[in-house]
């Protein structure tokens, strides 16, 4: 038979400690709730007076050490009464009784001096940006959920503060050589001046895949449309910020990008998104022809050879050309992006022929833009790069899946070689 304690199952609840429900039960015989407003008065009573022991403490120790240092005959430092102290918690505003020295050498480390909040408050306000939340939204928020209000003008100071990391952000030094750049714009409604009339901005994002397979968004940045001479201007952006090269950049046809991006980088391979070109084309299709038109369009560009791709092509087009000729002119006209595909082994074009690498972020940004308009550029600037703050931190570490692959591939194009392998050897 065992013996023992039996340990918890796995995935369960951590054991209670006993000492907490002796403190429960001393809570209850000494405030007697009886309903949740009781019960928070007393958590918050108990939280000051928990907190006042504590910086009590924590000025013995102070006092302890400074005196031990003193001199023969040098005045020993003591302890002068308290100060009265209201700090933010989560479960709302706390009184404290902050002890004081009579020297006034005391700097509280649980409880710094000017500090009036100890809940993680910012935090929370950031977390409530990133998704799109008015200054007022978050406002009317903290007040429902802590108990206590914040201004306007606290939440725009803390915003404030997040700009200044925004423009450090945009400006930072980056990787000389990005094997994929991805980019995208997505719309969203920012309000005039005065907040009378929202007109649609483009934000547009550049994300770029190392070398070393990580995933980084590199630029972001705001503009009323998408432009051929904007788009130059991130690209040579880049360039000052230290990248020399880009190899790939995949796209779905933004306006004026490709002439941009090669009046920067020349050496750049740009490439058409296939899955943009099959959405396209799909609007020419009966819904009903839907299947066998994309199973025959994906023999072309999925084949194993360039030989294989134009035969196959050719009999795509002589099946569809005439039910579906606006269709098969989309295929037509870029048809040069799906052929370019066989120029790179396998590894490299199945990175390269999609954007759906920044499909994924930009649909983590339209969660904040179904939030609504934005009060300003820079509002939505700020809650666009703290949800890409979020993105960064998840891939922190990673590596594309398959990167090994890639990057041999690479190392021995005869397009690429001499391009990377100095960075490599590093």
């Amino acid at each position: 038979m065992a013996t023992g304690s039996a340990k918890p199952k796995s995935g369960g609840p951590p054991p209670r400690n006993p000492a907490g429900a002796k403190v429960v039960q001393a809570i209850i015989e000494a405030y007697h709730p009886e309903t949740i407003e009781d019960v928070s008065i007393a958590c918050r009573d108990v939280f000051g007076q928990l907190f006042g022991r504590m910086l009590d403490a924590e000025l013995g120790i102070h006092l302890e050490n400074e005196n031990g240092k003193l001199a023969p005959g040098e005045r020993y430092n003591r302890r002068n009464g308290h100060t009265a102290k209201t700090v933010r918690t989560t479960m709302g505003s706390v009184q404290l009784d902050v002890p004081r020295d009579r020297r006034g050498t005391f700097t509280p480390a649980l409880v710094p001096k000017h500090c009036r909040d100890v809940s993680g408050f910012e935090g929370k306000i950031l977390g409530m940006i990133s998704r799109g939340m008015s200054q007022r939204d978050i406002a009317r928020t903290v007040e429902e959920l802590y108990g206590f209000s914040v201004s306007h003008e606290t939440v725009s100071q803390i915003a404030e503060r997040v700009s200044e990391d925004v423009v450090k952000w945009q400006s930072r030094p980056l990787q000389p050589v990005y094997a994929f750049v991805f980019v995208d714009c997505i719309f969203s409604s920012v309000r005039s001046e005065h907040g009378e009339k929202a007109s649609q901005q483009a934000a547009y994002v550049i994300l770029g895949i190392d070398l070393e397979g990580h995933k980084d968004v590199l630029s972001l940045s705001v503009n009323p449309s998408e432009s051929k001479s904007h788009w130059m201007n991130l690209f040579d952006s880049l360039r000052q910020r230290g990248v020399k090269d880009i190899l790939f950049l995949s796209m779905d046809g933004v306006a004026g990008l490709e002439d941009g991006v090669r009046a920067i980088f020349p050496g750049t391979v740009v490439q058409r998104c296939i899955v943009h070109l099959m959405r396209g084309s799909l609007k020419y299709v009966a819904q009903k022809d839907y299947g066998e038109f994309t199973k025959d369009i994906k023999a072309a560009y999925a084949a194993v050879s360039r030989e294989e791709c134009r035969l196959n092509f050719e009999k795509f087009k002589k099946r569809w050309a005439e039910s579906c000729p606006g269709a098969v002119r989309v295929w037509e006209t870029h048809f040069e992006h799906v052929l370019q595909l066989f120029d790179y082994p396998s590894a490299i074009r199945k990175i390269m022929y999609t954007t759906n690498a920044i499909e994924s972020v930009n649909s983590s940004l339209r969660k904040v833009v179904k939030k609504g308009s934005f009060d300003s550029y820079d509002a939505l600037l700020r809650a666009f790069y703290l949800r890409i703050q979020e993105l960064s931190r998840k891939w922190s570490g990673r590596m594309v899946q398959g990167w090994a692959s890639v990057r041999n591939q690479l190392a021995t194009h005869e397009q690429f070689e001499a391009r990377v392998r100095p960075h490599l050897d590093k």
